[in-house]
Order: structure tokens, then sequence, then C-alpha cells
């Protein structure tokens, strides 16, 4: 069972940056891939990115690509997401989550208690 922890929310205007930490514990972290997922007031919970367990492959959906980047600290179990050029519409509460497997596309099977961001504009 895996446990996780974000860390590095906040305030930010629009244009700014703030970095992401999720730190893991309970499983071997190099085992799994790991994902980033928001979810604003209303909405659904979505996946913003994902990294496999080495971090020689990642995936951002069309609305962060070039903004977002993810990586990962094997030797410090921590997962990270670099946001840049932030906009009030990347407002949300940010969620880490544990992969089944060390691929993408096998879905996640454990989650963070999540870390709010908000962009000011």
């Amino acid at each position: 069972q895996v446990q996780l922890v974000e860390s590095g929310g906040g305030l930010v205007q629009a244009g700014g940056s703030l970095r992401l930490s999720c730190a893991a514990s309970g499983r071997t972290f190099s085992t799994y891939a790991m994902g980033w997922f928001r979810q604003a007031p209303g909405k659904e919970r979505a996946v913003v990115a994902a990294i496999n367990w080495s971090g020689s492959n990642t995936y951002y959906p069309d609305s962060v690509k070039g903004r977002f980047t993810i990586s990962r600290d094997n030797g410090e179990n921590t997962v990270y997401l670099q946001m840049n050029r932030l906009k009030p519409e990347d407002t949300a509460v940010y969620y880490c989550a544990a992969g089944r497997g060390r691929v993408l596309g096998t879905g996640f099977d454990a989650w963070g208690q999540g870390t709010q961001v908000t962009v000011s504009s």
C-alpha cells in the first residue's frame, strides 16, 4: 500500500510558477508510474501529467503541454510537478497518484490528500 503526501500548493498570480512535490512511502517507489491530477469545483478530476517508473516516458494533455513538467527522484521517493506560466483556469486541487504498474496506461490505485493551487488574474 502506498501513502502519498503532496506539498507546494498556494496562491500565485497569473503568469507565475509553482512546484508541487509528492512524497511516497509504503511500496518501492521505482516499481510504479506516477501521475498528477487536478479537480476544479464542479468539474471531474483530470490528469495533468504522468511519468513512468524511470522517468523516460511522460504524458501531458494539450491544456498544460509546454507549461507543466513532471519529474521524479527515485532516490528521494518523490515526484514533482513544475508549473509555469500559470493561468486562472489552472486553479484546482491537485492530487498525486501512484500507478498500478511501471508503465503509463495501467491506471492509478493510490491518491494523496490534495493541495490547493489558486491562480489569480
